[in-house]
């Protein structure tokens, strides 16, 4: 072992799910990250290890939940990775880090989604009929097709993706001079999702540090296309901010 080797230190990336998503949705994740890297899998209530728990309708409400799942874990250096839905938890629940005063991550990866200060695209989406809530979940892939053709399945996954929808559709973002970020971000969209590369550069609004974006080929769950990708990305991220950590 060389010494920069010896000078990446251990590192936790808690890893947020999307709409509908648990700690499963990520399962093969943890194959392609570094070594030094730990994967840590939430749930948020009424799915997953969580199922008995009451679902929740507003994304300040799951961040708070986020954030008492891992503050007794920001003492080691951690970064956070959210998709779609998760990527707007990571940033509030980092905005409640940094509110608290607390040790901050040391990078923030978002995946599918547009920066924050952009209105939400689904806002009515959790109000639509049966049928054209289906479809519009077709339309946005990453949900089995199984799941969507097997009525049973759909009525149990159902309420737990409505929820989510409407957390999302009826956030607005609100600007707290308390809560900015220095925490260097790095976007990443899919080539063919409804999120511009114009509306990723948005991430840019939320820190003063340095916000990276990235393409990849495919539609809004592009990740489990370039899984390989994204990993490598995080590693070597993480593998540089670990090292410059570690020498100041």
């Amino acid at each position: 072992m060389n010494n920069y080797q010896n000078k990446i230190q251990k590192i936790n990336v808690f890893f947020l799910p999307f709409a509908g998503g648990s700690y499963y949705a990520y399962r093969k994740f943890e194959h392609y990250l570094s070594d030094f890297l730990q994967i840590v899998t939430l749930d948020y209530p009424g799915r997953g290890k969580r199922l008995k728990d009451p679902l929740l309708r507003n994304l300040n409400d799951l961040a708070d939940d986020v954030y008492e799942q891992i503050k007794d874990k920001l003492n080691v250096p951690y970064a956070l990775y959210g998709h779609s839905m998760g990527a707007f938890l990571a940033f509030l629940v980092t905005q409640k880090i940094s509110k608290k005063k607390l040790n901050p991550p040391l990078h923030l990866f978002v995946t599918g989604r547009q920066g924050p200060t952009i209105d939400s695209k689904e806002k009515d989406a959790y109000l639509l009929p049966k049928q054209e809530f289906t479809q519009r979940l077709m339309e946005y892939g990453g949900i089995p097709k199984e799941i969507l053709a097997e009525k049973e399945l759909f009525d149990f996954f159902e309420p737990i993706i409505r929820a989510d929808f409407q957390a999302i559709g009826t956030f607005s973002y609100q600007h707290d001079n308390s809560a900015s970020l220095n925490v260097p971000i790095t976007a990443i969209i899919g080539l063919n999702d409804t999120t511009t590369y114009e509306e990723a550069l948005k991430w840019q609004e939320v820190t003063t540090e340095k916000t990276i974006i990235k393409q990849l080929p495919g539609g809004h769950f592009f990740i489990f296309d370039h899984t390989p990708e994204i990993c490598s990305i995080i590693s070597r991220t993480l593998s540089m901010a670990s090292v410059s950590n570690n020498t100041r």
